[in-house]
Order: C-alpha cells, then sequence, then structure tokens
C-alpha cells in the first residue's frame, strides 16, 4: 500500500470514555430526539430548521454563534425547532483546500487528526451542555460517526456521498434521522435509492465488524439544486420540484415518513447567500398555500454565521466562513422570527 501508517487512533469507546457527556446532558439529548423524530414522522407541526456555519471552524466563534441561536430559539420553539449545523469535516471537490475541524482544529496548522476528533467531541459537548442544542453534522466519514455517536441530533449525508453503498449502510443503522441529498447531477432516482437502501435492515462490514443493520424509518431526502454537465446551477425547491418528489415517494410505498428538507443554499440558491432569505419564505409561502406541499417539507437548512459573506483562511475575521459564504447574524436573526410567523 502507499501510504504510511502515522498513528494508531484511538477506539471511539476509549475517546466517549475520557470525554464522558454525563447523565444530564444524555436526558437531554434523548428528549431532543424524541422531538425531532415526531416532525419526521407527522406528529409535531413545527418545521425543523436545520441552520449554522458551513463549516465549523473554530470554537470561539461556533459557541459565540449557538449562544444567541439558543436565545432566541425561546422565542421560537413553539412553531420551529432549531437544530444548529455543526459541519466539522468538509468535502472538497478536487480534494484540496480546508477541510473541516476534524482535520485541522487549528486552520491556520497543519492538520493534526488525533487533535481533530478531540477537539470536535468536545466542541459537540459544549454546545449541548452550554446551550441545550444537539447537532446536526455530515457524515462524510461512515468510520467516524462512533466518535460523536452520543452528541448527533441529526445526519446528513452529502451530495457526492449519496451513491456510496457504505454511507447507506451505515445510515441504515443509526438512531437519528438521515437526509440524503440529491446528487450535484440532480438525478433524484439515486437520492431515492439511497432512502430506500437505508430505511432496510442490512449486513454488512463496519469496521473490524460484521453488524446487523435494523432499517432507519427516519431516512428522508435533501433537495439542494443540482449542476448541469456545462457546470451552470439549477434550483429544485419549486413546487413542481416539491410535486416530483410527492409522485416519487408515492412509486415507493414501501418507505416510511415521506419527508423533505429544503437546502436553501448550494445550487438552490446559485451559491448566492443572499438568496437564502428569498428561498426560504417562498418555502413558506408554498407551505401556507398547499396541504400536500406542508406535509411533505419537513425542514429548512440555511447556512449562516456572525458576520456576512465568506474569507480566506488566514484573513482570520472572527465569525466569518472560510468555505462558503454564509448570512450574518443580523440578517439570520431577523430571518428566523419571520419564518416562526410564517409557520
Amino acid at each position: 500500500m502507499q501510504m504510511e501508517f502515522v498513528r494508531k487512533m484511538p477506539l471511539p469507546q476509549e475517546l466517549i470514555r475520557d470525554y464522558p457527556i454525563g447523565r444530564d446532558i444524555k436526558q437531554k439529548k434523548e428528549e431532543r430526539d424524541r422531538q425531532i423524530a415526531a416532525i419526521l414522522t407527522g406528529e409535531d407541526s413545527r418545521l425543523l430548521l436545520l441552520i449554522g456555519p458551513c463549516s465549523a471552524d473554530r470554537e470561539d466563534a461556533v459557541l459565540d454563534y449557538m449562544g444567541r441561536l439558543a436565545r432566541l430559539n425561546e422565542e421560537v420553539r413553539d412553531r420551529l425547532m432549531i437544530v444548529p449545523r455543526v459541519y466539522t469535516n468538509k468535502p472538497r471537490t478536487k480534494g484540496v483546500g480546508y477541510k473541516g475541524m476534524l482535520h485541522q482544529p487549528d486552520p491556520g496548522k497543519g492538520e493534526d487528526l488525533l487533535a481533530g476528533i478531540i477537539a470536535i467531541r468536545e466542541m459537540h459537548t459544549r454546545i449541548l451542555r452550554e446551550t441545550g442544542f444537539s447537532c446536526a453534522d455530515e457524515m462524510l466519514y461512515p468510520e467516524n460517526y462512533r466518535f460523536l455517536s452520543d452528541l448527533l441530533g441529526y445526519v446528513a449525508i452529502g451530495a457526492r456521498s449519496v451513491e456510496n453503498q457504505q454511507h447507506r449502510l451505515v445510515s441504515s443503522g443509526l438512531n437519528v434521522p438521515v437526509g440524503m441529498k440529491n446528487p450535484t447531477g440532480g438525478d433524484l432516482s439515486v437520492m431515492m435509492n439511497a432512502i430506500t437502501a437505508a430505511q432496510h435492515s442490512h449486513t454488512f462490514l463496519f469496521t473490524d465488524w460484521e453488524v446487523q443493520s435494523h432499517g432507519n424509518p427516519l431516512t428522508h431526502a435533501i433537495l439542494r439544486g443540482y449542476v448541469d454537465k456545462e457546470g451552470h446551477n439549477h434550483p429544485n425547491y419549486h413546487y413542481e420540484d416539491i410535486e416530483n418528489l410527492l409522485q416519487l415517494y408515492a412509486e415507493k410505498p414501501d418507505l416510511e415518513n415521506p419527508g423533505v428538507v429544503i437546502d436553501c443554499n448550494h445550487s438552490n440558491s446559485g451559491k448566492k447567500y443572499e438568496q437564502q432569505i428569498r428561498i426560504a419564505k417562498e418555502i413558506m409561502h408554498q407551505c401556507i398555500l398547499a396541504s400536500e406541499i406542508r406535509s411533505i417539507v419537513k425542514g429548512l437548512m440555511i447556512e449562516s454565521y456572525l458576520e456576512d459573506g465568506s474569507q480566506r483562511p488566514e484573513e482570520g475575521v472572527y465569525g466569518k466562513s472560510i468555505t462558503d459564504p454564509c448570512l450574518g447574524w443580523e440578517k439570520t436573526e431577523k430571518l428566523i422570527y419571520e419564518l416562526a410567523e410564517l409557520r
């Protein structure tokens, strides 16, 4: 093999033992799990709001953002269920660039996977302890999920990973909701096949074990827009797109809990982050006008941080994204109030 084995990483159970969460935090997390599940099954009429930075790049700014979000949550919690995005590993189209806190706990320094594993566990723990939020993260590396399995409240499978067999099989064994994004090319059959696979049981290899999963009935769709062969972005959040998704679900009557989260950024916004505001409100109006749309739209995904836009990592502006551009806090706060009014 043409790779150097640098060092042996700790086992997930060792890291959980060394960085425990405590019984009170575990109970908070379990209660939030029940509430999120109830939204996806239709027992709770609130809207999921998966919101936060494109990448959680530094703990101090992320905790600052989460504290503000927690205070705002107290005012809108009867209409919205806020699940913060705390994305700690980032897919890179070309394989280069900042890959997230998992790889670089300090964006200004080199990669350190051991320090990164510890850093992301500590950050997720602090958020849950200090704000009561269990968060969403992208499962870029299925084998790493176990390091955060007692902390995460939601898992997203990205557009580049949704066709991967291991992501689908591991998703079938998780006990939290999993959102499957449509692939970058826009073929919804790929996403629907991923949902089908994840809702069924499987026997497969996971790390150094043969495991048996039981299927995850809370696996659902995420529409994020798509890119055509010329590289142009196209949205798929309009009424006709959601009607099409309803039809795809109708063709698979064995699927449980049909649902979709609309990703308001990425190709849906043409990577124009300010458009997230318009798109989010347009979805809310669709839900008001059409009961079938309201029944299937379970949530929105929005990229937001403390400062508008994005920057290069070396610029060092506190609370400004070093990956995709995000809405700043002032716009975020106003939007959340508006979404709560529209629900």
